[in-house]
């Protein structure tokens, strides 16, 4: 096995505490270019304007995404009361102009407007963001000219909380389901209290069970990169799920799920999300993730990250 192949037989996760101005994208490819690994991909995308936890996937755990993607996340927002824009952030164009005068607005009334979001809510997109339709980006659309229509979806709000109060600006807790857009949070805030209200600051303290006391500055990780012990930094695969059950397997059922063959599920067995189990080695690898049969009570490999 040449190095290549050592270094893309890596897997496991890489915690960022991203910096603003940059893309999410933009940090893959910081990750790429340090480890030495072609396969990376983030969890979650950061807008350029925001900060904070971005879990990089790499190696064979990139195939972990779309579990790892779906945890819930929770953000710092700072959201500016008294006009509204066409992004629903500070980079776009008012839609509403900022008002000369203070806001009209108390601090139990925000707080009370707060409430309408905790729950299962519907929200719509912003019409800049990154969602196809029809194939096409929103943004793409939106910057064309043309009339963006996105239909609202289901979000959980799980936690809602205002951190401080200095207005024209309100800054807020928010522990809410992937896909939450805190810009549409922010916009739909202005609405309710009829003064308008755009997001000016995000930072994302965690990301499923990554809190940003996991995360590395990429400054840091990249002084780590030039000193060649960014290994410090790796989180193994079997951890990116930690909060799923595992299953301890046998040196004869690692060979077995390798191979794709089913097991009898113990008695005892939970499963987490979709019916499904970490199978891990005594050393603590991740083998597999596996299904449970109701049918039958038997443990069938869904993915298997032996390389």
């Amino acid at each position: 096995m040449d190095n290549q192949e050592i270094q893309n037989a890596i897997a496991g996760a890489i915690v960022v505490d991203k910096p603003t101005g940059m893309t999410s994208h933009d940090v893959v490819n910081a990750i790429r270019f340090g480890t030495g690994i072609r396969r990376a991909g983030h969890t979650g995308t950061l807008d350029p304007r925001a900060s904070g936890v971005l879990v990089i996937l790499v190696g064979p755990a990139v195939r972990l995404s779309e579990y790892v993607s779906a945890a819930d996340k929770r953000y710092q927002a700072i959201i500016r009361m008294g006009a509204s824009t066409d992004t629903y952030d500070a980079e776009g164009h008012f839609t509403r102009q900022p008002e000369s005068a203070p806001v009209n607005v108390t601090e139990d009334q925000c707080e009370s407007a707060l409430k309408n979001f905790i729950g299962e809510i519907e929200q719509t997109p912003p019409p800049y963001s990154a969602i196809k339709l029809q194939g096409r980006r929103a943004y793409d659309m939106a910057r064309r000219g043309e009339e963006v229509e996105i239909a609202p979806r289901k979000i959980t709000v799980h936690h809602l909380e205002m951190l401080e109060w200095a207005p024209p600006e309100v800054v807020v807790d928010v522990h809410c389901s992937s896909g939450t857009y805190v810009r549409s949070l922010a916009n739909d805030l202005g609405n309710i209290l009829g003064c308008g209200a755009y997001l000016i600051g995000l930072r994302r303290t965690k990301s499923g069970r990554f809190s940003l006391r996991d995360a590395v500055p990429l400054r840091k990780l990249q002084e780590a990169f030039r000193a060649g012990n960014w290994y410090q930094y790796l989180i193994p695969a079997a951890e990116t799920l930690a909060d799923w059950p595992a299953l301890e397997l046998t040196p004869e059922q690692v060979d077995a799920v390798s191979h794709g063959h089913r097991m009898p599920a113990p008695a005892d067995i939970q499963v987490g999300p979709k019916n499904l189990v970490r199978g891990v080695s005594m050393a603590g690898e991740l083998i597999a993730l596996m299904e449970l049969d109701p049918s039958t009570l038997e443990l069938q490999p869904k993915k298997v990250f032996l390389s």
